[in-house]
């Protein structure tokens, strides 16, 4: 005590200090209950309301504050994305001397990657709760960090890895791909818990020496090295596929650069390769009624689909969904969704690239004989035509389904899910729609019908789609046969082209079969030199409402001026008139004019991609992003994306200030949304804390139950979109076992250390409670063991589908179940030996 202190103890619990009343905090604090748990709350003195309000009050709070915590993780992961997608140049040789062919690789290993930032930026809520209650308690060890550290492991391990082995769509799997990093993470995850183990219950019980604590920081990097090691095949036999997704630069040949980018890599110095787009072009021009903005819009979708992302991507979206943020995949509408999946289940097309050419002379090619037909509502029945092309001595089947559109089943028309065969010989088949007549007034309707192979792999030999294999039909409310047009004034088409396709669209009614004849005129273009052509016929049959005309165009090879042609349409017969547009003009123009047609489809492709990015550029792009729901695409927003947004918008607001990560190469942000994120995390262990002294919760069970949920919950939701669009596991659950062992490594290593050697100075010990953590511990080793080994018993076993993730629906929900269950043992066990039912158990 300070000389020239007077010092005197009231009977009352005060102090009289030179004449003064001071009053302590205890004092002030003792009749309230669980009002001095906190670090930074309570801020005023609502300790002093009911304790049932207070208690509800702080479950809203932490509730919140998990949306906050998740909302600055978003923006903390995409300064990590930023960071980790910094490439270099690789120059190669080409067939041209003067101009190398360039290639850009990935600087970060996704191994190490993985293992750093990104498992840093899915964990640091819980890794910081760890270190600031350890710094809140005077560097005294607490119960709420570790528990938590524990707890997430153990939800993240049984419940998120339940969730994907469950929710796999019907009849697919998934496998890990890169088994040798999940093996290291693997091993590592149950060595992690087994030192921790012996740390707190043989080596020093109850207490943490600074040796111990070093020996779990060093297991950080010891693992990122190893699994750096195994991603590089450094142990045994190299993988069958490449798994570091680096390009080996001995395996290219000069000129075959641009095919494996056409292939693999879509994006050239950040923008889309022009070849492969105009291959998805041409492919997407295929379905009827598609605009230029509506074909980038898909090829922006397929884009992101196509390539590789990470965990931290699958986060980030599922983040967003659960906030009414800016989406990280294309929200597009009901009829470009149907075309788009109709392209993505030819099977030799699952990627942007070149489009897969029609082989008559191996496969026989099923597709509609008309893109588009219009009925009556009353018509009751009638035929589509189905044809068959190409090889035809074989017997094929396909499925035929039916697709809501405006029109809807069962008030519409009858649903209708057929296999159709064609026998040997068939080049033509049938099947009967039905349109419901409700004798109610609507306007026009559509709905589609879809054409795909079957799943066997056996059947789908020697078979493949055509161009249309998807078919709107819509239903009209006159029986008038229409009339015939043009469906535009003017066609812009490329000398390379090959064959220039025309559409001719038959408008206001479709009944009965007409016929429409066509020809070219000549202009500036010539008949025999710059295209081929003639005259024809067109016929609609019954309901038809569109049919092509193909002109082939002939490439010289010569540089010249734009030229063109045109064809008219004439002498209708069968009822129809001739519409407004009966002439068109058919353009050909050289490759740069065609280039700047091109260049403007590129640059609305990436508007949409650029669009979809996890990182923002700039200020105005994050700011407006926080002020409008669904980050602007008002459009494609649902109801409940108005709610969440509402709900954030206060959380969004205040985000948006911290610097975006294009300054510095995203490590400005990287520092000041962890800032956040520890002060955050800091409100959430008081509020937890709190919440759990007033509903009559320890902190360790606290820690276990709503602090580990709330924390993991984004991770779930993450998981389980990996697991649904990837082809393989490693985004779903491959990633789970080193975030688990990083928990351990960083969220207990430093924190201790820094404890212990405070403590070392202190000339004390720095004591950590072995009871409750260590059954905790141990119980989470033995199960975890126990779930590693359900997973690698599914990988090799037939009847699970030789898979992680998925197979057959029986022993996937079984294997499912199983993992949840074991969630539920280690949570109720843990809560028995936290509140002594065990130590009451021992004493009997």
């Amino acid at each position: 005590m300070e000389a020239g202190l007077d010092v005197k103890a009231e009977d009352d619990g005060s102090y009289l200090i030179n004449n003064e009343t001071y009053i302590s905090k205890n004092l002030v604090y003792r009749d309230y209950e669980c009002a001095d748990r906190g670090m930074l709350l309570p801020l005023w003195s609502e300790y002093t309301w009911p304790s049932e309000l207070r208690a509800f009050l702080y479950l809203l709070g932490l509730l919140y504050c998990f949306l906050g915590v998740a909302i600055i993780a978003d923006i903390f992961m995409g300064s990590i994305e930023k960071i980790t997608s910094k490439t270099r140049k690789v120059y190669l040789t080409s067939e041209k001397e003067d101009e190398p062919e360039i290639i850009e690789v990935r600087i970060w290993s996704d191994a190490v990657a993985n293992l750093t930032l990104m498992a840093l930026g899915s964990s640091a809520p819980e890794i910081l709760l760890s270190i600031i209650e350890i710094i809140g308690l005077n560097f005294d060890s607490g119960e709420l960090g570790p528990g938590t550290i524990v707890g997430s492991a153990a939800f993240n391990l049984f419940v998120i890895s339940a969730v994907c082995v469950m929710f796999i769509p019907k009849g697919e799997i998934r496998r890990i791909k890169d088994i040798k990093v999940f093996a290291v993470t693997a091993v590592f995850s149950v060595v992690a818990y087994l030192w921790l183990l012996i740390i707190v219950v043989v080596v020093s019980p109850g207490e943490v020496e600074i040796w111990e604590a070093v020996v779990t920081l060093v297991l950080f990097p010891a693992l990122v090295l190893l699994a750096w090691l195994a991603e590089k095949n450094f142990f045994g036999v190299p993988n069958k596929t490449d798994t570091s997704k680096q390009i080996e630069l001995g395996n290219f040949q000069p000129g075959e650069t641009d095919k494996f980018l056409r292939e693999k890599q879509y994006f050239r110095d950040g923008r889309l390769d022009r070849e492969g787009l105009v291959a998805f072009i041409k492919e997407v021009k295929n379905y009827p009624g598609l605009t230029d903005e509506d074909a980038a819009v898909l090829a922006a979708s397929k884009l992101v689909e196509s390539q590789s992302h990470s965990r931290m991507w699958y986060r980030v979206g599922a983040v967003r969904s659960m906030t009414g943020g800016r989406k990280t995949q294309p929200q597009i509408s009901y009829k470009l969704k149907e075309v788009y999946n109709a392209m993505n289940e030819h099977p030799e097309a699952p990627t942007v690239g070149e489009v897969p050419k029609v082989m008559p002379h191996k496969n026989a090619i099923i597709d509609f004989h008309s893109a588009s037909c219009a009925v009556m509502e009353n018509i009751g029945k009638f035929q589509v035509s189905i044809c068959r092309s190409g090889k035809t001595d074989s017997r094929v089947s396909v499925r035929v389904e039916t697709i809501d559109g405006t029109a809807t089943v069962d008030q519409d028309y009858v649903p209708i899910n057929e296999i159709i065969t064609f026998e040997s010989g068939e080049t033509e088949k049938f099947i009967d729609v039905e349109i419901i007549n409700d004798n109610q007034w609507e306007p026009d309707e559509e709905f589609f019908l879809k054409i795909s192979l079957l799943m066997d792999q056996e059947q789908r030999e020697g078979v493949q789609l055509g161009r249309i294999s998807i078919m709107e039909i819509t239903i009209l409310n006159d029986d008038e046969p229409g009339l015939v047009m043009f469906q535009k004034r003017g066609f812009l088409v490329k000398e390379s082209i090959g064959s220039a396709v025309i559409p001719v669209v038959r408008k206001n009614g479709a009944d009965g079969e007409i016929t429409v004849k066509w020809r070219t005129i000549d202009k500036s273009a010539l008949s025999g030199r710059d295209f081929k052509g003639g005259e024809g016929e067109l016929t609609f049959k019954h309901t038809e409402t569109l049919q092509n005309i193909e002109i082939p165009i002939i490439d010289d090879m010569t540089p010249e001026k734009d030229e063109h042609f045109e064809i008219e349409l004439f002498d209708p017969e069968g009822g129809a008139k001739l519409g407004q547009i009966n002439r068109t003009a058919v353009t050909i123009t050289n490759d740069d004019d065609f280039n700047n047609v091109l260049t403007n489809m590129m640059r609305m492709t990436n508007a949409n991609v650029h669009a979809l990015q996890v990182h923002h550029e700039t200020y105005v792009s994050q700011i407006k992003d926080a002020l409008n729901v669904n980050g602007g695409d008002i459009e494609n927003a649902t109801g409940m994306d108005y709610v969440l947004h509402f709900l954030t918008f206060g959380w969004k607001i205040i985000f948006a200030l911290v610097p975006p990560p294009s300054i510095l190469g995203g490590w400005l942000c990287f520092f000041v949304s962890l800032g956040v994120i520890g002060l955050l995390t800091a409100i959430v262990g008081d509020l937890a804390s709190i919440f759990g002294c007033l509903v009559g919760l320890k902190d360790a069970v606290t820690a276990i139950t709503f602090v580990a949920l709330g924390t993991s919950l984004p991770d779930t939701f993450a998981s389980k979109t990996a697991a649904v669009q990837e082809k393989h596991a490693d985004n779903a659950i491959g990633n789970v076992t080193g975030s688990n062992s990083v928990n351990v490594f960083l969220g207990l290593g430093l924190p201790w250390f820094i404890a212990a050697v405070v403590n070392f100075v202190r000339a004390k010990p720095f004591l950590v409670a072995k009871g409750n953590l260590g059954f905790s511990v141990g119980l989470f080793t033995g199960l975890s063991v126990l779930t590693i080994g359900i997973l690698m018993a599914r990988r090799v076993l037939a009847v699970f589908g030789k898979a992680e993730l998925g197979g057959p629906p029986v022993p996937r929900y079984l294997s499912g179940a199983v993992m949840i269950c074991l969630w539920l043992i280690y949570v109720l066990f843990s809560s028995f030996q936290t509140y002594g039912y065990f130590d009451s158990v021992e004493k009997v």
